[in-house]
């Protein structure tokens, strides 16, 4: 305990299993990417649920951790050379996995960097413009008289997923036939943007000719199925 007691966030979140990687997040689109990565490598870890009712992502204590006041965020008390690494944005954290472990991203070096692309096209582009489709179709936004701005990230979105759908071509994931961190960093926003966001007919979804497949693959794997529900309420 004595390394992870150093970070302020142990505070209010103390670890039962401090030699343990310690996760602090929600079932976000986000925050899953970290849990069903920790699920289908294998790591030991802990979860702790940061509550968004409570505020609790901008506390004091998860601030130390993540200044900018977002989930997920992570302490891995077995850093690279014994040395603990705190670490805080989603993609960040499933590429340092994704090193550690040696799984779910490609050893060949060309393709590493493909599968990396594609995870800063998720977080880039993927990300904002489905969130603001959430915001305007089914949140405060959509209170908005004016729904030119949800006609225009609906678009985007579609646009996205066309592309997806390209991408998709002749394989079962989007590096073909092996499951990465690419495919990890996607299926969360997806699912919600047609779930949640109950956005399916705004974006086209049916007419799309592989995405709901691969969706649907996703959602069949047992750690997906485990780390959409992580970490679970009270």
């Amino acid at each position: 305990m004595s390394s992870l007691s150093n970070f302020q966030i142990t505070k209010r979140w103390p670890p039962k299993y401090p030699d343990r990687l310690q996760l602090y997040s929600l079932p976000t689109p986000n925050g899953v990417k970290v849990s069903i990565m920790l699920e289908e490598t294998g790591l030991p870890y802990e979860a702790h649920r940061v509550d968004f009712d409570k505020k609790d992502q901008k506390t004091p204590e998860f601030m130390s951790l993540n200044p900018n006041g977002r989930i997920p965020a992570i302490i891995d008390p077995d850093g690279q050379g014994g040395v603990v690494v705190p670490l805080f944005e989603s993609g960040a954290i499933l590429q340092y996995l994704a090193d550690k472990t040696g799984k779910l991203i490609p050893a060949d070096p060309a393709r590493r960097w493909e599968t990396i692309q594609w995870l800063h096209w998720q977080m880039s582009a993927v990300g904002p413009m489905f969130g603001q489709v959430g915001y305007f179709n089914k949140f405060a936004g959509k209170e908005i008289a004016d729904k030119r701005p949800l006609q225009h990230y609906a678009a985007q979105s579609k646009s996205l997923l066309d592309l997806m759908d390209a991408r998709l071509e002749a394989r079962t994931w989007m590096m073909g036939e092996d499951f990465t961190i690419a495919d990890i960093s996607l299926l969360g926003w997806v699912r919600n943007l047609i779930g949640y966001y109950e956005a399916r007919g705004l974006v086209a979804f049916d007419t799309l000719k592989r995405v709901p497949d691969w969706l649907e693959r996703s959602m069949a794997r047992p750690a997906v199925k485990r780390g959409l529900a992580i970490p679970a309420k009270a």
